[in-house]
């Protein structure tokens, strides 16, 4: 099962933080270069619309791009919408979440691997990758949100995701747990917490800088890292 509670719990931190935003916190810069609060914002609430169809229609049987009109279309929608006020942001950020949640409740065990149109992905992916998009960009809102607040689960999934971004050679170490990534590099060793390793990957600022040599990372992935099933987390 994906981690269908960790996404709302997510939901519910965002709103939390957004409850006394003001409409002058909304025009002021984010921690993305060029993006203020309200691209962010405007980002995470049409990525939850966006998701929600291409879940429904997944459910269906059916398959549809996330934006017909691709990446021109995406940026488009998020510009229009960065300048709403914080009430508006706020209206439609619970009201997209909560309709994001309401499709993926009805999903049974079977559904969750139903290919979409997204990255060459499934429906489970759709759940990991909100999963990503509400936390990290907690975090670049810069609101008092930082990967602290990171859990183990989370932060072991991101690393899990961003692995691709290490040079060959290296090899990540957990101190707060078992993990080891990739378990069979006997190369350079990175240390540190796990939300400190996946912040570092995610090109956030950690808490504790990880210890030992830390190269230029590689780009983004570009797709999804399959998740074995042993790792997929029950937390609906």
């Amino acid at each position: 099962m994906p981690p269908l509670n960790a996404v709302a719990q997510g939901h519910r931190r965002l709103l939390e933080v957004l409850s006394a935003l003001t409409d002058d916190q909304v025009a002021e810069p984010s921690l993305l270069p060029g993006w203020s609060r309200g691209h962010v914002l405007a980002h995470l609430t049409d990525n939850a619309r966006a998701f929600a169809r291409m879940s429904a229609l997944a459910l269906r049987g059916e398959l549809a791009d996330a934006y017909e009109g691709g990446q021109t279309e995406r940026d488009a929608i998020i510009e229009g919408l960065a300048d709403r006020s914080a009430d508006e942001h706020r209206d439609s950020i619970a009201r997209h979440s909560a309709a994001l949640e309401a499709v993926w409740s009805q999903a049974a065990a079977d559904d969750w691997e139903r290919p979409v149109r997204f990255r060459n992905g499934d429906l489970s992916g759709l759940v990991h990758m909100r999963w990503r998009e509400v936390w990290i960009h907690l975090v670049d809102l810069d609101l008092g949100v930082s990967p602290q607040e990171w859990s183990d689960e989370f932060s072991c999934h991101a690393v899990d995701f961003l692995l691709p971004r290490l040079p060959g050679g290296i090899a990540l170490r957990q101190t707060d747990g078992p993990r080891r990534w990739p378990a069979d590099v006997d190369g350079v060793e990175i240390t540190g917490r796990a939300r400190d390793l996946a912040a570092w990957l995610a090109g956030r600022t950690p808490q504790q800088i990880p210890t030992g040599p830390l190269p230029d990372l590689l780009p983004w992935p570009a797709h999804p890292t399959p998740i074995p099933a042993e790792q997929r987390l029950s937390t609906r």
